[in-house]
């Protein structure tokens, strides 16, 4: 058993995004071993279709099948509102995806109107409002979307700062809900905080990384807990290998180049 819990666990999102879960997960679990794989050549994941997606996918976690992992993270919200339903039940690893583990323990905190800012696709699917419905079907939701906030955490095209200049006007289309809490529906987003808290305070502001990981956490507890001293961690991108380097330092220090893997 212990040869089966010492296997890797594989995360992926199409960029660095999906960084601000794994490294809380590296710091709450640092023994277990770790792969990543960012889907640069597909960035950004919120403007594709869900057949699209399902393709990114489903390569992917066939990449994670030939690296024998004992599970898979979704790290992205646009990956788990598309794809999970679809592929849940296709492979003999234990997968999590974000909105789906996160979604009972937020409808259970003390809110009547909970705000979501995700990209396109997410709000498209409405995954979370529907998964948040499941556990209290008595919330008021209101999802907007915000795929340019994924643009300026990955450096996408030059206009950053106008694109920042926009961020009042979409947290103030969403105060006109006046909700008790904001979800951050895409792991990007939390890069954007000090942008965020010019405007509102800090803790009305919901980042689900914190609530994935501890969730991840418990239920490795279940005789997948690795038994290794120290975890070991590899770094995969699909292009762009300089560019994944340079960006993650905004939330985990990626300390070499990592390999590019086509899929």
């Amino acid at each position: 058993m212990n040869n089966y819990n010492n296997l890797p666990i594989g995360f992926f999102d199409s960029g660095v995004g999906g960084l601000s879960v794994y490294a809380r997960f590296k710091q709450i679990l640092p023994n277990e071993n770790t792969l990543y794989f960012g889907d640069l050549a597909n960035l950004p994941y919120g403007n594709k279709t869900k057949n699209e997606l399902l393709g990114f996918g489903k390569k992917i976690l066939d990449f994670y099948k030939e690296k024998n992992v004992k599970a898979v993270v979704i790290a992205c919200n646009t990956s788990s509102a598309q794809i999970y339903e679809d592929i849940k039940g296709n492979y003999d690893f234990k997968i999590y995806p974000i909105i789906q583990s996160c979604a009972k323990i937020i409808a259970s905190s003390d809110v009547n109107k909970i705000g979501i800012f995700a990209t396109e696709a997410t709000v498209k699917s409405g995954a979370y409002t529907r998964e948040l419905l499941k556990y209290n079907p008595n919330l008021n939701t209101k999802e907007i979307s915000a795929n340019n906030w994924v643009s300026i955490v990955e450096g996408i095209g030059d206009n950053t700062e106008e694109l920042k200049k926009n961020i009042k006007n979409e947290l103030d289309e969403m105060m006109e809900f006046k909700p008790d809490k904001i979800i951050l529906g895409c792991t990007h987003y939390p890069y954007l905080m000090n942008e965020f808290t010019k405007y509102l305070p800090k803790e009305i502001f919901i980042d689900p990384a914190e609530i994935f990981v501890n969730y991840i956490k418990e239920d490795l507890k279940n005789n997948l807990n690795s038994s290794d001293t120290s975890g070991t961690e590899k770094f995969y991108v699909s292009a762009n290998p300089e560019e994944f380097v340079k960006n993650s330092k905004i939330f985990y220090d990626v300390k070499s180049l990592p390999e590019v893997i086509t899929i």
